[in-house]
């Protein structure tokens, strides 16, 4: 109707100060929605350190390529470095959706770092779930504090992220194991301490794959220059 163009074009003409003003508005959002009280307070834990230790340094990490261990370790110290693992190890305890909700706050800081953090909490309850006692009390507490930074090791160049085709091949080689491959895109690559790594030790499908805890500094153990990105640099 002439009503809606006429009307569509006073609003397309107002001043840019009140387009800013509009732009700054709370989110009409409610992010709190459904959520338990316990859920809504680390939801703020995670906002406020978003807002005060991520988004003032998310650009500058990503333009010079700064992989933030320290902040993570911050981070850390708030149990998010282990959020969904047992605490008898370290962990925070809590649940997959208690995660969600506070990857979401910190991502609204830094997206990247963000997801750094989900990875990392991925190796360890990876270790926490599937491990043994020994793998357990070694490596855990010190994922959960990031004394221990850990990557997870799927992608391969020929592979992608399809488990069926990976070709990384692990040998049984008297008490250990020899593993012969090479991953790709994997985030921490060259900066963590424990690589946790997918190998093929049966037969070819997805019923012969193994992993494996792999530790910085193991012979053989190298790694290629970093991916040139637009963005995802932290």
């Amino acid at each position: 109707s002439m009503f809606a163009l006429t009307r569509r074009a006073h609003l397309l003409t107002r001043p840019v100060a009140s387009l800013r003003t509009l732009a700054s508005l709370t989110s009409p959002i409610d992010r709190t929605y459904g959520l338990t009280e316990q859920q809504i307070e680390f939801q703020q834990v995670a906002a406020d350190f978003a807002a005060a230790e991520l988004a003032p340094h998310a650009a500058e990490w990503d333009e010079n390529k700064v992989f933030p261990v320290e902040t993570l370790r911050k981070a850390a110290q708030l149990g998010f470095g282990g959020i969904y693992v047992s605490d008898e190890v370290g962990g925070t305890g809590l649940g997959r959706v208690d995660a969600a909700v506070i990857f979401e706050e910190l991502a609204r800081g830094c997206t990247s770092t963000a997801a750094f953090l989900t990875i990392h909490n991925m190796v360890a309850w990876m270790i926490d779930s599937f491990g043994n006692t020994e793998q357990r009390q070694k490596f855990l507490p010190s994922l959960c504090s990031m004394e221990l930074i850990g990557s997870y090791c799927l992608t391969e160049p020929n592979a992608g992220s399809d488990a069926v085709s990976l070709q990384t091949r692990a040998k049984r080689d008297g008490d250990s194991y020899i593993l012969n491959g090479s991953k790709a895109f994997i985030s921490g690559g060259g900066h963590s301490d424990i690589y946790v790594v997918m190998a093929r030790t049966g037969d070819d499908g997805p019923k012969g794959i193994s992993t494996f805890i792999v530790e910085k500094g193991t012979p053989g153990l190298s790694f290629g220059a970093n991916e040139k990105k637009l963005g995802w640099n932290s």
